[in-house]
């Protein structure tokens, strides 16, 4: 086994030196020249004072730029802190911060922000394309760089990333994942529910700043030796347009990135086939799902995981049987456990019963930098705490109902948003929709439904009761929505996530009205 996340690129490009990596706006590079130059630009670090251990955040568009800089932080020994491309300069220095990061790699195109959030601080600033004078620009410098020969050789249990939550809970905080905790999730996935072939061509349309990008795409994809075939922003038609052009065979990405390839379909975009296709980052809704699988003609394997788990937890594979409502089994290695909530020990529940879902393996993440009160709140007898609740069937699958924060009580009855968001979605009317609880002055709290229309017709004066109808046919009396709001689009997440926090604040206002 690969003992550095390094290893990674390194053992591929040795193995399969000629091979395609990655394929960017028509052009194809090898692993063994990304290799070359991730070591390039390792040497470029260390000449700038990067040693081992130092913190290197990253702001970075997806290109071939972007695993390039990341391995050679890697290689010099140091720590990849990666930046989600959308951050605002008080975001980078909130990271730069906390995670006293002396060193930040930065896109040319992005550089207005990143100076503004390193002015303040004693951090060094690098970029990736040439910049104004007196910054160094390690991808032209590193041309006439030699490689460096000697990558870092970290222990297992050394720090090789640190992701920064969303922060819709409060401030950003960073997730420490070890070699060890990647590694063991790469070399699972890649046989199940992966199952990658050496011909196996990928879309890579996931942002590599975020966990499901940066270990299920690109390290999973790097460590089984396919093609990945990447692209800088997503959009529905130019992910068919790309699937088509490079003959993909397998695509994976998150429920929006399904919404908009559903919406290019309905206009007409051709479809190309795939071999299989994998979803993450939130419940893909089964209408939706059927929808993939019917327009792709191939199987649709949905997951669940948390970066604190270092990506994945559960998902379902090929060969085990299909069952609807559920994101599969654990992976080989990690247990799932289901325990009574808001306990201070971990008292697990019996099969059926629903309660916060918590983790247990080689995966879990090693807790929050700088934050050991925060970790102690989600580290528990050697379990992570999700957050999340669910419950597992009698043969150890693993349903997922909604996060303990969303979930509603209503009159003293617990409603699970997921399972009206299901009902709804069923609705012809509607293209996404988040289920929320607001404030009641009775009740405590009252079901609303957000729905964004499947058509700018299907907003009407009495659309709106028809869905509630619809729905008061098939939930129990205390589940359905009482009203339903419409909207342009639902506010989301790096991990396509629904912020439901944000529609709470937006809406509750209108419970006083």
């Amino acid at each position: 086994m690969t003992m550095s996340v390094a290893g990674v690129l390194a053992d591929t490009a040795a193995q399969r030196p000629g091979h395609t990596a990655v394929i960017y706006e028509s052009e194809h590079f090898t692993y063994e020249w990304l290799w070359e130059q991730a070591r390039r630009y390792a040497s470029m670090l260390r000449a700038n004072g990067v040693r081992p251990g130092d913190r290197v955040a990253m702001f970075l568009v997806d290109t071939p730029q972007f695993p390039i800089v990341y391995f050679g932080v890697l290689a010099a020994g140091a720590v990849a802190i990666p930046l989600n491309v959308m951050s605002t300069a008080s975001e980078i220095d909130h990271v730069l911060t906390d995670a006293d990061a002396r060193f930040l790699v930065c896109a040319t195109s992005l550089l207005a922000r990143a100076r503004e959030a390193a002015e303040p601080h004693d951090t060094v600033l690098l970029t990736v394309g040439l910049g104004p004078a007196g910054l160094v620009d390690l991808e032209n410098v590193a041309l006439d760089t030699a490689p460096i020969d000697d990558p870092a050789a970290p222990e297992p249990d050394d720090v090789a990333v640190v992701f920064y939550t969303s922060g819709t809970t409060g401030t950003p905080k960073g997730v420490m994942l070890t070699h060890r905790n990647v590694l063991y999730n790469v070399e699972r996935m890649i046989v199940t529910p992966y199952a990658f072939r050496s011909d196996d061509v990928l879309l890579g349309c996931l942002p590599l700043a975020h966990s499901f990008g940066q270990i299920c795409v690109m390290l999973t994809g790097f460590r089984a030796g396919i093609s990945i075939v990447m692209m800088s922003r997503f959009s529905g038609r130019e992910a068919l347009a790309l699937m088509a052009e490079h003959r993909c065979t397998v695509f994976m990405g998150v429920p929006t990135m399904y919404f908009g390839i559903l919406d290019a379909v309905a206009q007409g975009a051709p479809v190309p086939r795939l071999d299989r296709v994998y979803s993450g980052g939130s419940a893909l809704p089964a209408k939706t799902l059927d929808d993939v699988r019917n327009a792709f003609g191939c199987p649709v394997y949905e997951g669940y995981g948390a970066t604190e788990t270092s990506c994945s937890v559960a998902y379902r594979h090929p060969g085990l049987p299909f069952r609807s409502g559920t994101v599969g089994v654990p992976i080989n290695g990690i247990t799932v456990g289901i325990a009574r909530p808001n306990a201070d020990r971990i008292d697990l529940l019996p099969v059926g019963e629903v309660g916060e879902i918590v983790v247990c393996g080689p995966t879990v993440m090693a807790g929050y930098l700088g934050r050991p009160d925060l970790t102690a709140e989600v580290l528990l007898d050697g379990w992570f705490l999700t957050g999340d609740l669910g419950r597992l069937d009698g043969d150890g699958y693993l349903s997922v109902v909604g996060r303990k924060k969303d979930l509603i009580i209503r009159g003293g009855y617990n409603v699970y948003p997921r399972e009206i968001e299901e009902i709804l979605a069923g609705h012809s009317a509607v293209a996404q929709v988040a289920v929320i609880g607001v404030p009641h002055p009775v009740l405590g709290e009252e079901v609303w439904a957000i729905v964004v229309p499947a058509r700018p017709e299907d907003v009407n004066s009495g659309s709106g009761e028809e869905i509630i109808e619809w729905a008061k046919q098939r939930l129990a009396a205390y589940k359905y929505p009482r009203r339903v709001e419409f909207t342009d689009a639902l506010p989301m997440g790096s991990s396509g996530k629904v912020l439901k926090r944000m529609l709470v604040s937006k809406y509750e206002p209108a419970t006083s009205s």
